[in-house]
């Protein structure tokens, strides 16, 4: 029976020993991974349509789009940290610590912090990255630039009706929304407050929560908003671009003829025709002097009930793997060559991919089956989702046998911290560290 035990003692060691060793050889694995993320993205690899590495990245590879930033912000970052790379290279630090690490370190204090990271959890790495930015002003910069792109408010409605706010604002923002919700709180229930303080009658059952109240006073912001025609319209009507084009290099961008903004700035035919997809037209006809003769009656391009039908159909910009969920609707075949505003000749595009499609030569036609098809402007088809790559049946196996060929030497304690289980002391350790605390 005691033996049995020992036995079975020495299989759970055996299998953590393995769990540790196969851990430190995909940190190695992952180190090669960045070290090509960072040649593609210096090689503009992902400029297929592609907006950045990362959205590449999301589409090809499947990671999430704020782990593609990541992944892509730590090759980048390891560039000038030679000395973190080579740790992560060789399975002596997680891919974890690193991460962490690469949002402080600097040449000047990698060494330090590299033996940060040899010594403690990723806990206590997370923890000393925490407390070093506070003493980086840059750091501190950052942190401002961080807070604006994280801005964010998102509005749903619940399974019982009731519509859901949630957001977060820079602290600005914040202080101006709380100063606004505050002066509608006051003026809504100034005038619903009873005037009449001799009167017996008990409102304390009747006085909304603050809760309550701050509901009411965000339906008023949003009322006196609209009131004063803060409302955008529709897309074709809130960009209010005025375009003077021929009918001939608008049906035919290879054709010459006028194409000038308003205020008679030159603009490419092709662009002409990405401004007028989604537009209001007005048809002017002039004389043999150039004088306008007659005007004709202003039209809307795609009918505000095709919109609705167009988004609602598309859901979002239709360019493979982008995620963008507002866009332009896009005439496959241009009005202006004859193409019908039909929903089954529109397709719905981000700014950027119907900027890509007229004028940088990205192709889209709909097949006869109705489905969607972009191509390069070389002629190659972008697939809607990009192939499955073929993995070995051991793939474990394969990553251990490429760093046995490298001389790359892991076993179970390779990645094991130094740490004895001493408490640490944050502030302390930050005191001997950080350039800035002496």
């Amino acid at each position: 029976m005691e033996g049995g035990l020992v036995m079975e003692s020495r299989s759970i060691d055996q299998l953590g020993d393995e769990i540790a060793e196969l851990s430190a050889h995909l940190d190695a694995a992952t180190a090669r991974l960045l070290d090509l993320i960072l040649e593609f993205d210096n090689r503009a690899g992902w400029n297929t349509g592609f907006r950045s590495c990362a959205a590449w990245l999301s589409w090809r590879v499947g990671l999430d789009i704020g782990a593609a930033r990541e992944r892509a912000r730590v090759a980048h970052a390891l560039e000038r940290l030679p000395r973190l790379a080579h740790a992560l290279a060789h399975g002596e630090l997680s891919y974890a610590k690193v991460r962490a690490l690469t949002r402080v370190a600097m040449p000047e204090t990698e060494e330090r912090l590299l033996a940060v990271g040899r010594a403690g959890t990723a806990d206590h790495v997370e923890r000393l990255v925490r407390g070093w930015r506070w003493m980086d002003r840059k750091a501190e910069a950052q942190d401002n630039a961080r807070r604006h792109a994280h801005r964010e408010l998102q509005v749903y409605q619940s399974g019982d009706g009731m519509v859901v706010i949630r957001g977060r604002l820079t602290p600005e923002v914040g202080a101006v929304l709380m100063q606004a919700l505050n002066a509608a709180r006051e003026t809504l229930y100034e005038q619903t407050r009873p005037q009449d303080f001799d009167s017996p009658k008990d409102v304390s059952a009747e006085t909304p929560t603050m809760a309550q109240q701050q509901a009411d006073a965000l339906a008023l912001l949003a009322e006196t908003a609209l009131h004063h025609g803060i409302d955008p319209g529709a897309p074709g009507e809130r960009y209010q671009v005025v375009v003077h084009v021929d009918a001939a290099p608008l049906a035919d961008p290879d054709t010459p003829g006028q194409s000038v903004l308003e205020e008679g700035a030159r603009v490419s035919a092709e662009t002409s025709r990405r401004l007028a997809c989604d537009a209001n037209k007005v048809v002017m006809t002039h004389g043999l002097d150039g004088h306008v003769v007659e005007v004709g009656a202003r039209s809307r391009t795609i009918p505000p009930a095709l919109r609705r039908a167009l988004h609602h159909r598309d859901r979002g910009c239709r360019f493979p793997g982008c995620t963008v969920r507002v866009g332009q609707g896009h005439h496959i075949r241009h009005w202006a060559q004859g193409g019908p505003t039909t929903l089954s000749n529109l397709a719905l595009l981000c700014r950027r991919h119907h900027r890509a499609v007229h004028e940088e030569g990205y192709q889209l036609d709909r097949e006869p089956d109705g489905a969607l098809r972009f191509r390069l402007p070389d002629g190659r088809l972008i697939p809607e989702v990009p192939p499955t790559p073929k993995v070995p049946d051991d793939p474990a196996g394969m990553v251990r046998a490429c760093h046995d060929m490298e001389g790359i030497v892991i076993h179970a304690k390779t990645a094991l911290p130094g740490w004895i289980g001493e408490r640490l002391n944050v502030a302390y350790a930050i005191d001997v560290l950080h350039p800035l605390a002496n």
